[in-house]
């Protein structure tokens, strides 16, 4: 394949559902940012399974160490006018420590604001994917797949 022509590989990412007395944990998506929101997660590392991968990603991201249960997600989005293309695996997590209200620093600085939410709540905000609150609150199953969408700005 010509140079010009390569695309950068899909990117691969896993993310967290977390419930805590009802309520949803979601992060800001972007770096100082808080007009989209998301479950925390980010990209995996080669040579770690996904759950480790994880693990990783929310202690970093929110402070916190979660069991990683069950796969519940898997959402794909990409930029129709650009390169990007990513896939989310989601896995049900439930927290193990941590300060789920207090203070934490995300080591790489994108993840600078968390909240608990309720479905009601979190029906006021951005949240991607769309899918979000339907597979964090419904009872689990089998995995749910959520079709290519585009990426937000």
């Amino acid at each position: 394949m010509p140079a010009a022509s390569r695309q950068p590989p899909v990117r691969l990412a896993t993310r967290a559902i977390i419930l805590r007395e009802g309520r949803l944990l979601l992060v800001n998506a972007w770096k100082g940012r808080s007009h989209l929101w998301c479950a925390p997660g980010g990209g995996v590392e080669p040579h770690a399974s996904l759950p480790d991968n994880l693990r990783r990603e929310v202690h970093e991201e929110t402070g916190l160490d979660v069991a990683v249960g069950a796969p519940c997600l898997v959402n794909e989005f990409h930029d129709p006018t650009g390169p990007f293309h990513q896939v989310d695996i989601y896995f049900r997590c439930r927290l193990l420590k941590g300060d789920p209200d207090g203070d934490w620093t995300d080591p790489e600085g994108v993840v600078s604001m968390r909240r608990w939410v309720t479905r009601a709540q979190m029906a006021a905000l951005r949240v991607k994917p769309d899918s979000l609150a339907a597979v964090a609150w419904r009872d689990p199953g089998a995995p749910a797949y959520d079709p290519l969408e585009p990426i937000l700005r």
